[in-house]
This record gives C-alpha cells, structure tokens and sequence, in this order.
C-alpha cells in the first residue's frame, strides 16, 4: 500500500521545496514589477499599442530560435545553475534599465533590446525551472506541488504589478527596474541554494533526432498535445494582457496605479484557485474541467473587454485568472507525469515554447489586433475565438477529455496505440 501524499505544509517543510518557491515568488515578482514599468514606458514613450505589441514579440523571438537548444542544455546540465545563471543574468539587465532611466538615456530601441535579453535568458530558465520541480518533490506529489508552485507564483504576480505601479509613480522607472533587478539576484542565490540527489545527464552527440525528440514526445500523445496547444490557443486569442496600458490609460482613465490593479487581478483570481487546488487537487474529470475552465477563461475576457468600470474591470480579470490556473495545474501535471526524468528538460522547452506563443506572442497578436480594430474589438474578439477554440478541442482530442484523474498518468498511459489524427 503506498503512503498517503503529504499535505501542504508537510511539502512546504521539505527544505528543497520551500526554498524552490521562495526562488519562484521573488523572480516571479521581479518579472511582474518590471512587466510594469517596461509597459508603461514604452507606452508612455511611444503612445502607440504597436509598440507594446513589439515588446511581446522581442521577448517571444529568442523562445522561437532557442526552443531546440534550451531543451538540449536542460538535459545535459545542473538544472538549478542554469536557472540561477538566468536569473543573474536577468538582474543584470534590470541594473542597465534601472541606470539607463536614471541616467535619462534609455529610448524605445534600448528598451527592446533590454527585452531581447531578458527574452534569451527566460528561454532557457523556462524548461529548466519546469523540469526542476519534478526534482524536488515526488511524482505523487506532483499535481499538489504544481497547485502551491502556481500560488506561489500568483502572490507575487498580485504583489509584483501594484508595488511595480507604485514604485513607477512615486520614484520613476528607475526605482522599479531597481528593486526588480535585487529580487531576480536573490531569487538567482536561492535556487542555487538548493540541494538534491544528482541525476543522470544527458549524454551523447547532439543529433536531429534528439534535437525534436521534445516535439516528437508530445505530438505523439493526444492527450498531452491537445493539453498544450489548448492553453496557448486560450491565452494567444484572449489574452488582453498587452493592451492594459491602454486600457489603464485610456478607457479606463486612471494612472500606473490602475494599471497596478488590472495587473493584480487575475492573480487574485489564480491564487485563490491555486490554493484550493493545493488543499484539494483536481480529483476526477481532470480534462473535462480544463475546458469548461477555458470557456470561462473566454467569457471573462469578453466581459473585461466591454467594461468602462475599474471595479467590473478588476472582477471579471479575477475570474479570468481563476479560470486559467486550472488549466494551468491540468497541463504542468500532465507534461510532467506523461515524461521520464530523462527526457523532461526537452519536453518542457517544447511546452515553454507554447507557454511563450501564447504569452508574448498573443501579446503582439494583441496590440497589432489593437492597432487595426481598436483595442475592444480585438478583446472581445479574442474572448470569444478563446470559446470556440474550446468546443472544437473538445471534438478533436477525445483523449484529452476523457483524462479522469491526473495522479493516474505515466508516461506510458499518456501513450496512445497511435499519434495523434484530428477527428473531425
């Protein structure tokens, strides 16, 4: 008989993990103060939703040209040093944007290039962090471990934009590319922090089967497939995240500090889902409940798209966060249940590039929508493609439907007799 999972706090005294989610919160937080302040400058500087569109894309380009490459060196290194390198990394480019805003040199083509770096480094923190967490908690505990990782993650995503807006009215960009750039160097020292039991490496020549033996693994699962490409599908077409300066700004007329607060929003909604999926994980129906999340996901983008009301605004992005961790935690789990220790750097590079598509990519998607429609229609539009999406999923990956429980999946049940055809 096997031992009963630990619950949450039993997780959170293993010292691996914790310091896992102490590294997670404060880099996650960094990333959010510094999403901040790089979209209202820009915005600020340029006044054109194109160019908020661009900073998504800058940081999406090196995730498309690496994706094979990062898989590669997740595999065959310490996974904790390369996520701590990236961090530092990421610091220093915080330093050089804190320094160009003080200094009065920093322009828009800087600020792109800044992000390309930050884009590079994130490439290859991405697979590793991913495929870290299945190293520090026990597959059993996956699923739970996933939960309190997402709520980790949307603390600082509640606290990261409003202390960003805050920090960027009071003090200017320069004080919030600051603190971004100490938090990203201690969230680097943590995870450098952690010990756990050396794995195997990857060894070998690098060929062109091990090059796209991440996306030969998925595209050979439906179910794992159908997971992927359903949560960059949902988030390239609704997600609104790009246009909220304007929103901020514009439509909603309130200053840094609503952007703040539009920011905040989902996380709230996330970290209150990720939470009680962390007290009671997903139990039957795991892949009927991550569409019916992702419609909801499209019905709230939709609402936030036709508010004039920061309260409606701020409620219906709450929803919207909560709806999207549930597909989250559905996904994580599924990529790293379905994927041998050995094969997971690769796998998750391949899901970090669908993270990325659908994130920076659907951020450009979003302000060039913006920049033809105006930015309502492009929102609403998206919120209801994201709905459409859902119901045609459903009809093509069956396998992804019919998953029950997530505690039930390996990698050779996620395996299917035959690869992936689109029923139609």
């Amino acid at each position: 008989m096997q031992d009963a999972a630990p619950d949450a706090p039993s997780l959170l005294r293993q010292r691996p993990f914790a310091l896992f989610l102490g590294s997670r919160i404060l880099s996650a937080a960094a990333l959010q103060i510094q999403v901040v302040a790089v979209g209202w400058q820009v915005y600020d500087l340029t006044d054109s939703a194109l160019a908020l569109g661009l900073v998504g894309l800058a940081q999406f380009l090196p995730m498309l040209l690496l994706t094979l490459l990062v898989g590669q060196v997740a595999d065959r290194v310490d996974r904790r040093r390369l996520v701590g390198l990236c961090r530092m990394v990421t610091a220093l480019g915080g330093a050089g944007l804190a320094w160009g805003s003080l200094a009065g040199w920093l322009d828009r083509d800087a600020i792109f290039a800044f992000v390309v770096l930050f884009g590079t480094a994130r490439a290859f923190e991405m697979p590793a962090q991913q495929a870290l967490l299945a190293g520090v908690v026990a597959a059993r505990d996956l699923p739970r471990g996933t939960a309190m990782a997402t709520s980790a993650n949307q603390v600082a995503t509640i606290c990261g934009p409003a202390l960003g807006g805050f920090l960027y009215a009071l003090g200017g960009a320069g004080a919030a590319y600051g603190l971004a750039a100490l938090a990203f160097l201690l969230a680097g020292l943590m995870v450098l922090a952690i010990r756990i039991p050396a794995r195997t490496l990857m060894r070998g020549k690098v060929t062109m089967e091990s090059l796209f033996s991440g996306i030969t693994f998925i595209w050979s699962r439906p179910a794992l497939l159908g997971a992927v490409s359903l949560d960059m599908m949902a988030v390239l077409l609704g997600g609104a995240v790009a246009l909220f300066p304007i929103y901020a700004k514009d439509i909603l007329e309130t200053g840094p500090w609503g952007l703040g607060m539009l920011r905040a929003s989902p996380a709230i909604g996330a970290l209150a889902m990720s939470l009680l999926l962390a007290w009671r994980p997903i139990g039957h129906g795991a892949g009927r409940r991550m569409f019916l999340a992702v419609i909801l996901f499209g019905v709230a983008t939709v609402v936030f798209g036709l508010s004039r009301s920061l309260v409606l605004s701020s409620a219906a992005l709450i929803l919207l966060g909560a709806a999207d961790v549930v597909s989250v935690v559905v996904r994580q789990s599924l990529v790293q249940l379905s994927t041998p220790d050995e094969m997971r750097g690769r796998v998750a590079a391949v899901n970090a590039l669908f993270i990325g598509t659908s994130n920076q990519l659907g951020e450009f998607e979003s302000g060039v929508a913006a920049a033809l429609l105006g930015p309502v229609p492009a929102v609403v539009l998206g919120g209801v493609g994201t709905v459409v999406v859902a119901c045609l999923w459903m009809r093509w990956f069956p396998a992804l439907l019919a998953i029950d429980r997530l505690e039930d999946v390996s990698p050779d049940a996620a395996r299917q007799n035959a690869p992936f055809v689109a029923k139609r």
